[in-house]
């Protein structure tokens, strides 16, 4: 009930081939149907990205309902950069931070339950993926092929998705330590691949 109190502001025109832009100037003003479009046009690239940092279902479910919730509450503060309507780093960054938030949950529920889920790395590339993979093709993205699994995902995660050490830590089930340690090594080696 709580979402169909919303304060009506001015909404501008909007369909499904608005840009991001309109379409949160729409949210914010109270369009449940342009959230709606967001999430069609979002909500696939977002579970297929998060799916690379944890398997398990419920967990992104929950993570990209609350991802859209903060959407939905949030819109109004989203300032496009000039020239660009994609929001989909802003939305990233949301995805990002409510799957934290569930894992964190997920930690405590470990303590009362001692029953912990197996991480899993699966998924289809985003369109920011995309572009990363384009990185990857290069002669960063052969060295980064080199590096073992443990190192590359500490640098992905604290380097290409812009993780502190923390968050990183708390996806990757090991302690920050841990993670500067990775990152270090993985850096030393990409800069040794690098320039031989």
């Amino acid at each position: 009930m709580k979402l169909l109190r919303r304060a009506r502001r001015r909404v501008p025109v909007y369909g499904p081939d608005s840009t991001d832009t309109v379409l949160l100037s729409s949210v914010a003003a109270g369009e449940t149907d342009a959230l709606e479009i967001l999430h069609r046009r979002h909500a696939p690239w977002l579970r297929a990205r998060l799916r690379y940092r944890c398997s398990d279902h419920d967990q992104l479910d929950a993570a990209l309902q609350e991802t859209f919730l903060a959407v939905w509450r949030s819109a109004g503060s989203y300032t496009p950069r000039p020239g660009d309507d994609d929001a989909g780093a802003w939305l990233w960054t949301i995805a990002i931070r409510q799957l934290i938030s569930q894992l964190r949950k997920r930690s405590n529920r470990w303590i009362a339950e001692s029953e912990p889920e197996p991480y899993e790395t699966v998924g289809d590339a985003s369109a920011e993926d995309t572009v990363l993979l384009n990185i990857e093709h290069g002669p960063l993205g052969a060295a980064l092929h080199g590096l073992s699994p443990e190192l590359r995902s500490a640098i992905q995660a604290t380097v290409l998705d812009g993780l502190t050490v923390r968050e990183a830590a708390e996806i990757l089930q090991i302690p920050e330590g841990t993670v500067k340690t990775r990152v270090m090594r993985a850096k030393a080696r990409l800069r040794e691949a690098l320039t031989t």
